[in-house]
């Protein structure tokens, strides 16, 4: 790490990409969706209309080209037979359902609508209708060929022209929080791995000049080794903790919208809350001896039982849940096509490099600090 503490274009690198991601983070608008459709259920055999209330749409500029479906699924769906256009949030959608549904037998369904607009583009709204049929149709191939014969076609569906994020009606706006609250978990567990490493580094060094036949004559070089290596342990795990701290705030300010309350007990927060407070134990027992030796060895020692205890409380602890709120339960890994596209992986994985470059810059400035602090109370401890 010395090595490239002079060096500046890491440090530039990280402000670039930072830069970045907070301008394409904040900026990008949200894919165009439905924020209510109402009524949420349809009686079949009846002309239904449904009331849209939308998200970044453009009904006013599509009027007239706007198109919805009704999407039972399984190549089955039900076009509109009318598009009215209040403005470009609103506008009513009217169906002619048929008197049964696509199948043999009596069920409740839950149809999602899907609307098309050249400026709007095409999106889902899953699940918002609710059809209940009591009895199976006498006569399920020609319900089936009605329910075809207006399904959706190739090319009927049109392409959002611009780049986007999804639309997650749960997350709303609040899904730009990924490129902070996940990004900084990221970046906090490699900050860890760089502290252990050095933690693991100084206690092998340590035992090394411990074994030595003669160890006082052990190099100036080698005793200065030591002193980097418990340095560099201490300022990673330092900026590590503050990456922590942080990513729990922005948890807790996104459990506020999403979950109704900052602070929920749910396993994730509380497994988290344990393994910074497991950190927090670092720094106390490293105040607790004046000895810079058995501070450094002690501390060492206690940094690696700190990331042994890190990796099943973030990662397996809340993953066997079947109760938490939080996405990875149950074995999700959480990071599939459900939370990221394309579009946001663009910004995603260039804001943990980013993260993980400034916080190894704020760990070099640590450095630096702690030596400068070091050096002048020895100068003065001589004088």
């Amino acid at each position: 790490m010395e090595r490239l503490m002079g060096q500046s274009w890491w440090k530039v690198l990280s402000v670039l990409i930072l830069v970045y991601a907070i301008t394409a983070g904040m900026l990008v608008p949200l894919k165009p969706n439905l924020l209510s459709v109402t009524p949420n259920a349809a009686q079949l055999g009846t002309t239904q209309r449904f009331d849209l209330v939308g998200y970044n749409t453009e009904f006013t500029a599509d009027e007239g080209a706007t198109r919805a479906w009704l999407n039972y699924g399984d190549g089955y769906a039900l076009e509109a037979s009318r598009v009215d256009v209040v403005d470009d949030r609103r506008a009513t959608v009217t169906f002619e359902v048929p008197a049964f549904l696509p199948a043999d037998r009596p069920e409740n369904k839950k149809l999602s609508l899907i609307v098309s607009g050249p400026g709007s583009g095409a999106f889902v709204s899953p699940d918002v209708v609710v059809i209940r049929q009591s009895a199976a149709p006498p006569d399920l191939a020609g319900v089936q060929e009605a329910w075809q014969r207006t399904a959706m076609q190739k090319g009927d569906l049109t392409a959002y022209d611009g780049m986007s994020y999804p639309y997650r009606s749960l997350l709303s706006e609040t899904i730009r929080n990924t490129y902070f609250h996940v990004s900084l978990w990221f970046a906090m567990m490699f900050l860890f791995i760089a502290a252990v490493t050095y933690s693991v580094k100084y206690l092998r060094r340590k035992t090394k000049q411990d074994r030595a036949e003669i160890p006082d004559v052990v190099p100036l070089s080698e005793i200065s080794k030591l002193e980097r290596a418990d340095t560099w342990a201490v300022v990673f795990t330092g900026v590590g903790m503050l990456f922590g701290v942080l990513g729990l705030l922005t948890g807790a300010v996104w459990a506020k919208y999403t979950w109704g309350s900052f602070w929920n007990w749910d396993i994730k927060q509380f497994t988290t809350l344990i393994a910074l407070l497991i950190y927090g134990g670092y720094f106390v027992l490293r105040a607790a001896f004046p000895d810079p030796e058995r501070r450094a060895r002690l501390g060492a020692v206690y940094n690696i039982f700190a990331f042994v205890c890190l990796i099943p409380l973030i990662y397996i602890l809340p993953r066997l849940s079947t109760t938490s709120l939080h996405p990875g339960a149950e074995g999700n890994p959480a990071m599939g096509g459900e939370d990221l596209d394309n579009t946001m992986r663009m910004v995603f994985y260039p804001t943990i490099i980013g993260w993980t470059l400034f916080g190894g810059w704020m760990a070099t400035v640590a450095y630096r600090t702690r030596v400068l602090g070091e050096r002048l109370l020895r100068r003065d401890e001589t004088y």
